[in-house]
């Protein structure tokens, strides 16, 4: 690891908690983060999951995201680095976690730039510029739109594809996979089925460099 990086990682620390770190949800039980366990299979990864990186890479980091959530806004940036750093053997599995008002809104939005092959952009988009749309209480549906459609979607065409049944069950099986996975927070992590037990950047560095060193030793 780079000494820029180590930087990096060490100043996201700080930013996560300055945004308030982890969002805790209670709507399945409890008020507080559980211990997650490890998953296997299809719980984790499913065929409709959005896949940032090579689709054969070796080690698979999978977050539970809110696109509303702070911290997963303030984690991002420590994610690319540390897929910069492995680049050809991570990549970024994406589950949608709508914790927040406004969010399942916003994950219909990033479903249809997926179908319009616009998905990263406008992901990017809809985190950077996250402070303008949501909103605690009283989340800005139209800004997202807007910032949706600046970063390349057809705003137009995915305002007739939000509800369809596909993007539907989407959600559905999603969610369904948050409550079997015991995800009580955004974002949670695990790489190639470990939970990210000690929450920072600098952790989830150390479990994909583990998992990258052993893709490694059996090659």
């Amino acid at each position: 690891m780079t000494r820029r990086s180590i930087v990096f990682l060490t100043g996201l620390v700080a930013l996560i908690v300055f945004a308030g770190g982890v969002f805790l949800y209670d709507r399945y039980g409890g008020n507080s983060a559980q211990p997650v366990a490890a998953a296997q299979g299809d719980a984790l990864v499913r065929a409709h999951s959005p896949i940032i990186g090579p689709a054969n890479a070796p080690v698979t980091i999978v977050e539970f995201l809110d696109p509303s959530c702070e911290a997963c806004r303030a984690f991002y940036p420590a994610v690319k680095q540390i897929m910069a750093n492995f680049p050809d053997e991570t990549r970024l599995v994406i589950r949608y976690t709508p914790f927040h008002e406004g969010s399942e809104e916003a994950v219909r939005i990033l479903e249809t730039a997926r179908l319009q092959d616009r998905y990263e952009p406008v992901l990017e988009a809809l985190l950077a510029q996250q402070p303008e749309w949501a909103v605690h209480g009283a989340p800005d549906l139209e800004k997202a739109w807007e910032i949706a459609g600046a970063a390349g979607l057809d705003v137009e065409q995915a305002r007739r594809e939000m509800s369809s049944d596909e993007i539907d069950a989407v959600l559905e099986q999603d969610l369904a996979d948050v409550q079997s996975n015991n995800v009580r927070q955004t974002p949670t992590f695990f790489v190639n089925g470990r939970p990210l037990e000690s929450f920072g950047p600098q952790q989830l560095y150390d479990l994909v460099r583990e998992e990258v060193e052993t893709a490694r030793a059996t090659q």
